[in-house]
């Protein structure tokens, strides 16, 4: 692993939350491993040929038709030909399911499919049939065919519209493919969880409930979910007589909104409700849904609430939900809001709309019918959909938003070019530092960085963002930095510990390992194998024996080694260290050893480390024996 590749990832994970238009990056593809022939999606309507047989045309169940020449690329169209006149249902002698529709593969054959459970086809007026799609009494497509085209100029050639996208047969449907890896149709309705230690991102899509992508994945699976929240609004349902469609709570503050546009909030923990008071009548000429409710788990005092209907959209209470205003302006557009997210420190606030994600500013701690400039943020070449929903992960630097279709994407949150902030450089986290360790300063570059009368070298300057060293000197628990910036002396706390070991991980929760033996790193497309030595960049092991000068970088040969007692895990079970030390030609970062045990199961594991005791963050390593 060489140190200019460790420091551009650091820098893309920190110096791009600088770019107020954000790089939106794709998180995953718009498909789903639902154990079917092939990947799946959202339900489709309806499909069908053009006169030539090159493009394919498919429509959702909402209206938009996607084409495909290629049937790998799909792309949006707005005038397309006109799907064909279906046939008259044909007469059969009988029907392979009670509920089937007939459709005649075209005016001139006797050939005619049933669109059911599965797809069958008969070719003698129903005398008999053949089942296409159908394997141990289940469809290897998924359920419900909904529409069936045959391609004029290839016989063989079958698709089908169903309630999991699009497939295709070649072989008159021995055989079927999925077209759903490109196909912008995942409707998704939430993100419950952004990537925290082994779990990746988690979503709820409509039809197909809880859905996560592993790190280093590309394809959604299915997991079970808690059903919490849908108990809860049942409940608060019952208690204040309307149906409730959002809620949230931190400590004893509940706070819930319903179908009809009022809130509740709940000073008990939830045992009882009061109706809150929302804004003057003048700036809601009509109650809306209320959507989603944000509420700071540091300060729950602090909520924001999206509204779709008419209008006001944007809602904040500083006061535990007892008072509501808007935070609505001329430069949001009036069209329904269905999630919202925010920054209490920075007073950043996202809004997820019908014209997609705008950001704004407000003072969030003092709630007076406040007036903010909104900007968009994702115009082109992002798609021009509706946003379903906007989250900020755990550390307040990565902006997850869901695009209706078009699935998840992410980018540095914008607000953090609005503030000096310290984090761990391996995870993002606000986690303690050690002696030794790598921290990075986002928000402003910085030329020096000083604390407790020793200096903290600068390893690199890239934009808003800056990487530092914490001295092998410097002693907690709290250490008080003064930094020079662009923008003149700033003064920060940060907590030192004399370890606090981290694995470095990239923004989207993919670890950075090797193979000790060929170099080569370790992911989803370069599985670790039973037996082999892994080595793990991490950073905060703390202090090394023979002492080592701070901001220089570690020889090849004979690196100093961690003086703290390290230990490794693998799902639980301790495996072997060969060594732990300084990271060869860097500086602030460490190389973990590991051996791997000569028999294990396939598929993914998660690994940690740990310094006397104390654990690092948790990552998921991907195993093939």
């Amino acid at each position: 692993m060489r140190s200019t590749a460790i420091l551009t990832l650091l820098m893309a994970s920190t110096v791009a939350a600088q770019v107020r238009t954000p790089a939106w990056r794709k998180v995953g593809s718009t498909a789903v491993d639902l154990n079917l022939a092939s990947p799946a999606t959202g339900a489709m309507k309806q499909v069908w040929f053009s006169d030539d047989g090159a493009t394919l045309y498919a429509s959702s169940r909402d209206g938009k038709v996607f084409a495909t020449n290629d049937f790998e690329t799909w792309r949006a169209v707005v005038n397309a030909p006109p799907a064909p006149q279906s046939f008259q249902e044909p007469a059969v002698a009988r029907k392979p399911e009670d509920s089937v529709d007939l459709v005649s593969a075209s005016a001139n054959t006797y050939d005619v499919f049933a669109l059911g459970r599965n797809l069958s086809r008969t070719n003698d007026g129903g005398r008999s049939w053949i089942n296409l799609t159908g394997y141990r009494s289940q469809s290897v497509i998924g359920s419900r065919q909904r529409s069936v085209a045959t391609n004029n100029l290839r016989p063989d050639e079958i698709v089908i519209a169903n309630d999991h996208g699009v497939w295709r047969s070649m072989d008159g449907g021995a055989s079927w493919t999925g077209l759903n890896v490109a196909l912008p149709n995942l409707p998704v309705r939430r993100i419950l969880g952004t990537p925290s230690g082994t779990a990746g991102v988690r979503i709820l899509a409509d039809g197909m409930d809880e859905l996560e992508l592993r790190p280093g994945n590309d394809v959604w699976e299915p997991v079970p979910g808690s059903g919490e929240e849908a108990s809860q609004m049942e409940r608060y349902s019952r208690m204040t007589g309307e149906t409730i469609t959002a809620v949230n709570s931190a400590g004893d503050t509940v706070l819930a909104g319903s179908s009809a546009g009022h809130l509740w909030y709940s000073w008990d923990g939830g045992k009882t409700f009061k109706d809150a008071n929302l804004p003057v009548p003048e700036l809601a000429p009509a109650p809306g849904r209320v959507e989603r409710i944000w509420l700071d788990p540091a300060q729950p005092s602090v909520a924001l609430a999206a509204v779709s209907g008419p209008g006001p959209h944007v809602l904040l209470t500083s006061n535990r939900g007892y008072m509501w205003n808007a935070l609505d302006s001329p430069t949001l557009p009036n069209v329904s809001a269905y999630s919202v997210a925010g920054d209490r420190a920075t007073g950043a606030v996202y809004v997820a709309t019908d014209q997609g994600v705008f950001y704004g500013h407000a003072d969030l701690e003092f709630s007076a019918n406040l007036r903010v400039t909104w900007q968009k943020i994702t115009a082109e070449p992002m798609p021009a959909v509706r946003a379903t929903d906007v989250r900020l992960d755990a550390t307040g630097t990565q902006l997850y938003i869901a695009l209706d279709g078009y699935g998840l994407y992410r980018a540095p949150a914008p607000h953090q070019a609005d503030g000096l902030r310290i984090v761990n450089a391996a995870d993002s986290s606000s986690r303690a530092a050690a002696p030794g360790s790598v921290l990075s300063v986002i928000g402003m570059p910085v030329s020096s960085v000083r604390g407790a009368d020793l200096d903290y070298p600068i390893l690199a300057v890239l934009g808003n963002a800056s990487q530092v060293q914490v001295p092998f000197e410097a002693v907690g628990p709290n250490v008080s930095l003064t930094l020079q910036t662009s923008a003149g002396t700033q003064r920060r706390g940060i907590s030192v510990l004399p370890v606090s070991p981290a694995i470095l991980t990239g923004s989207d929760g993919v670890p950075v390992l090797a193979d000790a033996d060929s170099g080569l790193a370790i992911d989803g497309r370069n599985p670790a194998h039973s037996s082999a030595r892994i080595q793990i960049m991490a950073t905060g092991l703390g202090k090394v024996r023979p002492d080592w000068p701070t901001g220089r970088p570690a020889p090849d040969v004979n690196p100093p080694v961690v003086a703290a007692t390290v230990r490794a895990m693998l799902d639980g079970k301790p495996i072997e260290v060969t060594r732990a030390t300084l990271a060869p030609q860097y500086v602030g970062f460490y190389v973990v050893e590991v051996k791997l045990p000569a028999v294990l199961n396939a598929g993914t594991s998660v690994l940690s480390i740990s310094a006397d005791g104390l654990e690092s963050n948790r990552v998921q390593i991907v195993i093939e024996p």
